[in-house]
């Protein structure tokens, strides 16, 4: 699960971490009130969406101008008149595609001097099964093109869980970043601050671009982009509270509802299947026949027929679907039960794209025997590899 920038920063801050003093807006009217609680002289006006390089994005629409979704104002005024040219406009940048997002909210806080910017992340190494340290001292918008660029300028290091957080884990990223004197001291304060905040909190990630040195020769959190664990969010009912369903896509919200494992794509073939490594393998299948999957759907070992159907609307309401592929090998699932899913599913629906159904493990006959029995226009396959050639070959006409 993601949350804002805004939302993140006063995570941080309730740990203790260094952040600027801010508001959050939702309404035009309230821009103006907003930014006069804070001294200036800098007023920063930033755009709230689950989307980095809001800093070089544009707005789709053409009285917002194209300064970006992140703005220095000078004035009370000037910060009320900029956020409210962003709120209910679409920001397109590098990471929401040529889509963009609608901003429905956004961030006025003070300015800061800065000297210094740097990068800084936390996130689980899955190699390492550990938390993982990511530094660098060419922070920014371009990070990207440092660590494609650049690499050596990046700093990699795990913390061993049975140790925990130590002092000298943050003097390691502070003589990574250059500091000196008492910026070092407060590395390592600051290192202990995120590490304890993303344990407890269960994040996934926790990112800081930039983490600054400011004119007066302190660090501070500038940025802030936050992940969490979403199958640990039952233990952090604050941080299920920070969910903006606006946020996410509608059919993953949908499938969420419905304990449905569901990640849009790009493709052109709808797949649902049970269990998360029959799945990759069907998408791999497909992309080998020439054609692209439209989504990661697992329906689980526990589907009910109200599940297999609902994971069926699912699929059918992404426009982009030009076929279906269901791929079932049952062991704890049963075939009957996902043969009774898509009948149902198709009647209620309907059907205008191509259907390839393939079926094998419990109850398997008794499922194709549903299946053959109704007026469901279906393609059955023998195994994998038959289904993806028909689904393929149905498609692409």
């Amino acid at each position: 699960m993601n949350i804002h920038e805004y939302q993140a920063k006063a995570l941080l801050k309730s740990y203790g971490a260094p952040v600027s003093d801010g508001r959050p807006v939702m309404k035009a009217e309230d821009a103006k009130t907003a930014a006069g609680e804070m001294d200036g002289p800098l007023w920063v006006v930033k755009a709230q969406i689950h989307a980095g390089g809001r800093g070089k994005g544009s707005f789709k629409e053409a009285d917002a101008g194209d300064k970006g979704g992140v703005r220095l104002t000078k004035s009370v005024e000037e910060a009320a008149e900029e956020a409210k040219k962003m709120l209910g406009r679409t920001l397109v940048t590098h990471q929401t595609g040529p889509a963009g997002k609608q901003v429905n909210r956004v961030y006025i806080e003070d300015g800061s001097g800065i000297e210094t910017e740097m990068y800084l992340a936390l996130l689980v190494d899955r190699q390492t099964s550990r938390i993982g340290f990511v530094v660098s001292t060419e922070g920014g918008m371009d990070i990207e093109e440092v660590a494609e660029n650049t690499p050596e300028k990046i700093l990699n290091f795990t913390v061993d869980p049975a140790t925990g957080y130590q002092a000298y884990h943050g003097r390691r990223v502070a003589f990574a970043l250059g500091l000196t004197g008492a910026q070092v001291k407060q590395c390592v304060s600051l290192m202990g601050i995120l590490y304890k905040a993303f344990t407890e909190k269960d994040m996934e990630m926790l990112e800081i671009n930039p983490l600054i040195v400011t004119d007066k020769g302190d660090l501070k959190v500038l940025d802030a982009k936050v992940s969490f664990d979403g199958n640990a969010i039952y233990r952090h009912q604050d941080i299920a509270a920070l969910r903006d369903e606006t946020e996410e896509d509608p059919k993953e919200l949908a499938a969420s509802k419905y304990d449905l494992n569901y990640i849009a794509l790009e493709g052109e073939i709808g797949c649902m299947v049970n269990g998360a490594g029959l799945a990759m393998a069907t998408m791999d299948i497909i992309k080998l026949y020439g054609a692209e999957p439209a989504n990661f759907l697992d329906v689980g070992g526990g589907a009910t027929k109200e599940k297999v159907t609902e994971a069926f609307k699912i699929i059918t309401s992404d426009p982009n679907v030009k076929g279906i592929l269901v791929n079932i090998f049952g062991g704890i699932m049963r075939c009957d039960v996902i043969a009774e899913g898509v009948v149902a599913a198709v009647k209620e629906v309907g059907l205008k794209v191509p259907l390839v159904v393939r079926l094998e493990g419990t109850n398997v006959e008794e499922g194709k025997a549903i299946i053959n029995n109704s007026d469901v226009d279906v393609i059955a396959a023998d195994d994998l590899k038959d289904g993806a050639e028909k689904i393929v070959k149905a498609v692409k006409g």
